[in-house]
């Protein structure tokens, strides 16, 4: 449930600890938040609790004042813009919350205002870089053919990696060429994977998967030796070495061949609706930073082949 989220330090006070456990329960069952999101709500509100505690106070009765002292006292330890954002926003979550349950009358994160950022443009690989890192995997072996399979339907899906890891049989329709996805809050999407990523997820159900299981029934799509469901953390590593092999010096990071995938389909002319869709964004001001990316690419594409660029 909210396990993760809610773990309490020794230090905390009861009341506060109560408040918070009750709050991201509440947050886990009306919007299906995920355990990342949990754990940084708790972070956030245990930060507040303990400084809450030094001043003689809680959280229930911290004024305006109060917030506002606590958001300097972090910017004075070296937070920066962006953790200073998603604290406000956890605050104002939190308080939210009191006020509709009656436990307070006046949210004091109201009116607080929120830090600029600056739009800091997702990192992302060339199609040249892409091709490179998808011929890595050695195919002839078993566990090769499982990590061209992974790469291809990542990028050719642009699936997050917790979204690739959790992947189940019956979510694979071969005949349509679909992959069933479920994401952030449980919403279920329909993606296509496209003639290449169907190859290779074919060669690995037919001549990978079985050989890895060793007639082991496992639902779990994508497996390890030991008949476990591959973790998020170990597909990273591979990336990572597959990355090296390649000669890609770039960083990267696991949603690097997710944005590579908006990236791509909107430099060939995809609609930012459909790629919406795809990506499985509620809300498409989540999905215009990929504009920003393409523009940049046509920006130094016209500085490279333009007479005047």
């Amino acid at each position: 449930m909210a396990e993760d989220g809610r773990r309490t330090a020794k230090a905390i006070q009861p009341e506060d600890a109560l408040q918070i456990e009750t709050f991201l329960d509440a947050l886990w069952m009306e919007s299906g938040a995920s355990k990342h999101t949990l754990s940084a709500y708790g972070t956030d509100l245990r930060g507040l609790s303990f400084y809450r505690q030094s001043k003689g106070g809680f959280l229930i009765n911290a004024s305006r004042a109060d917030l506002l002292a606590y958001l300097s006292y972090r910017i004075e330890k070296g937070a920066q813009p962006r953790s200073m954002a998603r604290l406000l926003s956890s605050l104002r979550r939190f308080y939210q919350y009191l006020v509709l349950n009656r436990s307070i009358s006046v949210d004091p994160s109201d009116d607080i205002a929120t830090p600029k950022l600056g739009r800091s443009l997702p990192k992302s690989l060339t199609e040249d870089d892409v091709e490179r890192l998808l011929i890595m995997p050695d195919v002839d072996d078993a566990l090769g053919l499982r990590d061209r399979a992974m790469l291809e339907i990542l990028y050719a899906c642009g699936l997050r990696v917790t979204e690739l890891v959790s992947l189940q049989l019956s979510q694979i329709g071969l005949n349509q060429g679909l992959v069933r996805i479920t994401g952030k809050g449980d919403k279920e999407r329909l993606v296509p994977m496209g003639e290449e990523c169907l190859s290779w997820l074919e060669a690995y159900l037919v001549d990978g998967r079985p050989e890895i299981l060793a007639a082991r029934k496992v639902d779990a799509l994508f497996v390890t030796r030991r008949g476990d469901a591959m973790t998020r953390q170990a597909f990273w590593h591979l990336i990572k070495r597959y990355a090296i092999q390649a000669g890609i010096s770039k960083s990267l990071s696991p949603h690097t061949l997710r944005h590579a995938f908006a990236t791509h389909l909107l430099n060939h002319g995809a609609d930012l609706r459909v790629l919406q869709m795809l990506l499985g964004h509620s809300d498409l001001s989540t999905t215009q930073i990929y504009t920003h990316v393409a523009q940049e690419r046509l920006k130094t594409l016209h500085a490279q082949h333009h007479p005047r660029g």
